[in-house]
């Protein structure tokens, strides 16, 4: 794969895919009976879920130290993220099939954070580049 240059946190293949599953569970969570329950279920996925990618913009532009800092917040948040999707399809607010492809995907997301932390320690003081991080085939 070639290099490409990011020059903005949105080149980035993990925001990228970050943002989709933010968008595509969002999308999911309006059809949500509105039940105490369902809210108080919903108020956290979309907190910890939104906070991935704000994570990863955050961090951006900024020192490599606060950088990895956010990065690393980022991966904590789709930890959070996945265990409230297992609540969800759990308590059949989710349909498991949906849950799970969820749940897919945040462990994707945390193996591209993990990625670009470790491209980023290896870089002393350059940005990441795309080829540092997995890429998907989706």
């Amino acid at each position: 794969m070639a290099k490409r240059k990011v020059d903005h946190f949105t080149d980035l293949d993990v925001w990228r895919k970050s943002h989709e599953l933010f968008l595509e569970v969002l999308k999911e969570l309006d059809g949500l009976p509105r039940t105490w329950a369902a809210s108080a279920l919903t108020d956290q996925i979309v907190r910890s879920l939104g906070s991935v990618g704000a994570n990863v913009a955050e961090g951006f532009n900024r020192s490599k130290a606060k950088f990895l800092n956010s990065l690393d917040i980022a991966l904590g948040e789709t930890n959070e993220s996945e265990n409230w999707l297992y609540k969800l399809r759990d308590l059949g607010f989710l349909p498991r099939e949906r849950a799970n492809a969820h749940v897919r995907q945040c462990i994707e997301v945390q193996k591209m954070l993990g990625a670009l932390m470790r491209a980023i320690r290896t870089r002393p003081d350059q940005r990441p580049t795309n080829n540092q991080q997995p890429t998907t085939n989706n």
